[in-house]
């Protein structure tokens, strides 16, 4: 029976590495796989490297890109029917809509395609993006991959910083950025970060 999994971290856990190793290992033995990103996510092609995902540790591949009004279920079907899937990857799914992530259990359900997520629990405010909130509610599998503090615990907040590097409360939930805009904390350093 196919599942749906949520793999869920902080910043700079190897959410993407994960996902890319999932793939390889998929591919290796002779099975097709589907992978999607967000189209909100553009720093690859910002970069001119062309890569749909990237990880900071080099790895990368293509990836079809998901917004708001794709509907990934009717995408897989048509994919698998043309080819079989052995797998459905998706990163960057804190940016599916509750929607989309319904469709990804009715790929595992339905169409029988186990179907694996990679993404932010929450946000830079400590509040669950709304795509994590209903993967954290339907799926089969819950996996938080680990990212450390600079203190040494387990970093499970995301902290958004300017320019100068100081700590960012107030702003839009989404805002696409990497070591030059977000900093992985555990939750101590990051409430003081935030003066709480």
């Amino acid at each position: 029976m196919a599942k749906l999994y949520f793999y869920y971290a902080s910043m700079n856990a190897g959410k993407s590495t994960t996902l890319l190793q999932a793939d390889f290992n998929y591919r290796e033995r002779g099975m097709r796989t589907m992978l999607w990103t967000a189209a909100i996510d553009d720093r690859s092609a910002d970069l001119g490297s062309g890569h749909a995902i990237e990880s900071r540790i080099g790895l990368h591949a293509g990836a079809h890109r998901f917004v708001g009004s794709t509907d990934l279920c009717e995408q897989v079907r048509s994919a698998h029917a043309a080819q079989p899937l052995s797998c459905v990857l998706v990163d960057e799914a804190q940016f599916l809509t509750p929607e989309q992530v319904w469709q990804c259990a009715d790929i595992a359900d339905k169409v029988g395609i186990p179907v694996l997520c990679y993404g932010l629990r929450t946000d830079f405010r400590g509040e669950l993006f709304p795509g994590a909130a209903v993967l954290l509610g339907i799926a089969d599998s819950l996996v938080e991959l680990k990212a450390v503090c600079h203190c040494g615990r387990k970093a499970s907040m995301n902290l958004r910083v300017d320019d100068t590097g100081s700590a960012v409360s107030e702003g839009a939930q989404t805002e696409i950025g990497g070591n030059d805009r977000y900093v992985a904390l555990c939750r101590r350093h990051f409430s003081e970060a935030l003066g709480r």
